[in-house]
């Protein structure tokens, strides 16, 4: 008895409002917005509960047909001993659409889950690895860090996260809230512990203003950091409603080393102005409330 799902779209069984694609085998990396309402976050499990029980019952088949076989007739014998069952995740479902998966596209990282894409300018590049999947990109090429000779560091790094863990509500506030979490995740202790640039030693604010990102109006902070070792750098937190869904907020960090070979604040802002919506050429228009749940 074969189990085998076909290649396909599927609801993500770790995100209901994201589809993944299945290849047979697998899941693999290429995911998009789903085209309806999530799946029920159980329905993976009740799926496989009925995969299971399809299995079972066609084991206790074969072995009533075996342990009577002398008196059944046999041309009436259930399935044999030799049929397998295909393997596939719990949470695979057994039916649904199926199309070629969507090819990366090579100047663009896309947040399926914020329904943006980030730019990958000259100059820039997507990480081959990046804690927690965490839609990313970098200057190219790494250089010792300052404080820590025995690791890399890169001169610029732009990331895209859902605002979560606040009880602020407006960009402006989620933005101010958020700028002292990204000074330290980007200057402080790494996820080892270790002080790649001495720790953050003063800040000031050097920017803090409504800004227009994928047709939304948002806002951003900007901090120039003094560290213990290096140049310091450039911290920005730009907060703004999505552009798909329920429009929940979404914070983009950057972090540029100062100094004559950090990327320069004009780059900044054109990484502002390339954040677009996921399918979109264009900023999506402007205008768009100033408070997310709007």
């Amino acid at each position: 008895m074969s189990m085998t799902t076909p290649p396909g779209w599927y609801p993500d069984p770790g995100i209901p409002a994201v589809e993944r694609w299945w290849d047979g085998t697998t899941w693999t990396a290429h995911t998009r917005p789903a085209a309806g309402p999530p799946a029920p976050r159980g329905r993976g499990k009740a799926l496989a509960f009925a995969a299971a029980a399809v299995v079972v019952t066609a084991a206790v088949v074969t072995g009533v047909v075996l342990l009577g076989g002398e008196e059944d007739d046999p041309g009436t014998a259930g399935p044999s001993a030799s049929n397998t069952t295909g393997a596939a995740p719990t949470s695979t479902p057994t039916t649904g659409p199926s199309s070629s998966p969507p090819a990366e596209d090579p100047t663009r990282v896309a947040d399926q889950l914020n329904g943006i894409t980030l730019p990958i300018l000259e100059g820039w590049e997507r990480p081959e690895f990046r804690g927690g999947d965490v839609p990313t990109v970098v200057t190219a090429g790494e250089y010792p860090c300052p404080a820590a000779t025995d690791r890399d560091c890169r001169r610029g790094t732009v990331n895209s996260r859902t605002a979560s863990g606040t009880d602020a509500t407006t960009p402006k506030a989620i933005a101010e809230e958020d700028i002292a979490l990204a000074a330290d995740s980007f200057y402080e202790d790494d996820v080892l512990g270790n002080r790649p640039y001495g720790g953050i030693r003063s800040h000031k604010v050097v920017a803090a203003r409504p800004a227009v990102v994928a047709g939304r109006t948002g806002y951003l902070v900007r901090w120039q950091v003094t560290t213990g070792k290096g140049p310091g750098g450039y911290v920005q937190s730009l907060a703004f409603p999505s552009p798909h869904g329920s429009e929940a907020p979404v914070v983009v960090r950057f972090a540029f080393d100062a100094g004559p070979e950090g990327p320069s604040l004009a780059t900044m802002d054109e990484i502002v102005k390339g954040i677009l919506p996921i399918g979109s050429a264009t900023n999506g228009g402007v205008g768009a409330p100033l408070s997310p749940g709007s």
